[in-house]
């Protein structure tokens, strides 16, 4: 019989009929040789994998990643987390089918994020900087709020760009306030900017891969090559402050290791790439906790040494 859970509510041990989407596809062969396949599977409460070991030709011709099947599965527990074992999987027709159950998305209106940071753009008091963001998010508003802002580590859900970007500017605000020393103007554009790169390096939101251009030059290079060109379309590519907002965009990684071409060199750069730390890292262990019951350890999380994290419940007591 057909069930209507969502994959956060799976539990180990059962046997489920359930509509998925398939956000990625990969091939793989085992020991003996034979094919298989590993399938990242995904609904609006979350994404799980999926092992299908039994592969026929007819069921290659028939998948395509970025849209839904009917999936018959076994739950099963590996690693720390769920995982599912596919025993059937059935077409279905895609227009009777509504997309946003399939798609995990911010839990904030769009409405909420664009107010939010509208108004701090609206207060930044220098004119260049001011201009010169302004313009920039113009440039990427049609996907700035809908985008994610990753493949897979942090954020990677419909409108998680935009509630990245919501997260460190609430964080910026609270820390200028003990440390005045920080240009604001420069801590608030800088993170309105720094990730506008990854609407180009990223495909969307049904199949969210990198694109050739986000492979070969990747985000970084993306947004500042972007941000000089709106500098010099506007007569300030001799400016500082657009020379201090490209410093930022490049430097935002923090080290040449992590893909930052320079290290931060001014004091607004170095706190932005703490703050995009913080928020980046609350969100993946938070993630890694969706499919655990507390007092159990989340997944090992490679973007973070590989630890894998301890889900207390004293929050809840």
């Amino acid at each position: 019989m057909k069930s209507d859970k969502k994959i956060k509510d799976f539990n180990d041990g059962e046997h489920l009929v359930v509509n998925l989407l398939i956000k990625k596809i990969n091939k793989g062969i085992t020991n003996a040789g034979s094919p298989y396949l590993t399938l990242t599977l995904q609904d609006s409460s979350g994404i799980i994998d999926a092992k299908l070991w039994d592969v026929k030709n007819e069921i290659l011709k028939i998948l395509e990643a970025g849209k839904i099947y009917e999936f018959t599965v076994e739950v099963l527990s590996y690693k720390n987390s769920l995982q599912l074992k596919i025993i059937k999987i059935s077409p279905l027709v895609q227009s009777e089918l509504n997309i946003s159950d399939f798609i995990q998305s911010t839990n904030y209106s769009i409405d909420t994020l664009r107010n939010y940071i509208n108004d701090l753009l609206s207060n930044i008091k220098n004119q260049n900087i001011k201009i010169i963001t302004r313009e920039m998010l113009r440039y990427y508003e049609k996907d700035f709020y809908t985008y994610p802002a990753a493949v897979s580590i942090h954020h990677s859900f419909m409108g998680g760009l935009a509630t990245h970007t919501y997260g460190m500017l609430k964080l910026a605000e609270e820390i200028v306030k003990i440390y005045p020393i920080l240009n604001k103007d420069l801590l608030v554009a800088g993170i309105l900017l720094h990730d506008l790169g990854k609407i180009e390096e990223l495909s969307g939101n049904l199949t969210n891969e990198y694109t050739l251009k986000g492979k070969l030059i990747g985000h970084i290079s993306i947004g500042e090559s972007r941000l000089f060109e709106i500098g010099k379309q506007l007569g300030l590519e001799d400016s500082e402050e657009l020379l201090l907002l490209r410093h930022i965009v490049l430097s935002h990684h923090g080290e040449l290791e992590f893909g930052s071409p320079v290290r931060p060199l001014i004091i607004e750069a170095e706190i932005i790439n703490f703050i995009d730390n913080i928020d980046a890292r609350i969100n993946t262990i938070e993630k890694s906790f969706e499919n655990i019951e507390y007092k159990d350890f989340g997944q090992k999380l490679f973007s973070l040494e590989n630890r894998a994290f301890y889900k207390h419940n004293l929050n809840d007591k």
